[in-house]
């Protein structure tokens, strides 16, 4: 049997993929791994893609397919980049080579954004990660019932790590794939929300043009987190990528 290793977003635990491993474990062993610092994962210092793919990479298969989602997208393009003998099939969800703006990078985030997020960490982590989940929900022809799935996976106060939160935000803040988007190799699906408003769709088109074998899949009226709003399409569309020859 096939294994997917499912890697989770900013703000959330393993638990924000429930309907969607519901929908791929009658096909594949599915693991879920929280990201170091998240919930009883130990935190990896420095906090950075290279030391969160090797603690993960650690703990997985020798051979698997990874599908990241969101911050958990950037940890799946640098996994597939180190380790290409590791991992055999790649899906980037609501993921972008450049979360943060440049001067010829326009379709992502303003850098004031992801600072007033940083900021308001040390102040109330719970409020600003609850505020983090409107953000992702906005514009999904479902949000009420995205935001109600996000804020119920959200890390829980009782696990809050601040420094882990700050080091993904800084990891999204700083990291641009866009250099090196074409020497990753692997077959790759590129899922994306037509109304996500946190990454535009304008990102995922250019991943999918960028990297050798991709291509890209719309859900239509999904935001930032598709398989939330659409768990059963994601995982029509996951099982045909990870089964096709």
């Amino acid at each position: 049997m096939k294994t997917i290793v499912l890697v989770h977003g900013w703000g959330m635990t393993p638990a924000v993929f429930d309907d969607l491993v519901a929908g791929l474990r009658s096909r594949y062993a599915v693991c879920t791994p929280a990201l170091p610092g998240y919930d009883s994962a130990p935190a990896c210092t420095p906090y950075s893609l290279e030391k969160i793919v090797a603690r993960m990479s650690s703990n997985a298969p020798e051979l698997c397919h990874v599908a990241g989602w969101s911050l958990g997208a950037h940890v799946a393009l640098q996994w597939a980049r180190a380790k290409p003998e590791q991992v055999e099939r790649l899906a980037v969800i609501a993921g972008t080579p450049c979360f943060s703006q440049r001067s010829d990078w326009s379709c992502a985030v303003d850098p004031s954004v992801l600072q007033s997020f940083r900021d308001a960490l040390t102040d109330d982590a719970a409020a600003t990660l609850q505020r983090f989940t409107l953000l992702q929900a906005q514009g999904d022809v479902a949000t009420r019932r995205v935001a109600q799935k996000l804020r119920e996976t959200l890390v829980s106060e009782a696990a809050l790590r601040v420094e882990a939160l700050c080091g993904g935000l800084d990891i999204l803040a700083s990291h641009d794939f866009r250099p090196v988007l074409a020497e990753i190799a692997q077959r790759t699906l590129v899922v994306h929300g037509t109304s996500d408003r946190l990454v535009p769709l304008a990102a995922a088109r250019h991943v999918a043009r960028a990297m050798p074998k991709a291509q890209l899949e719309m859900i239509d009226g999904a935001a930032h987190a598709p398989f939330v709003s659409a768990p059963e399409a994601v995982a029509r569309l996951l099982t045909e990528h990870f089964d096709g020859r």
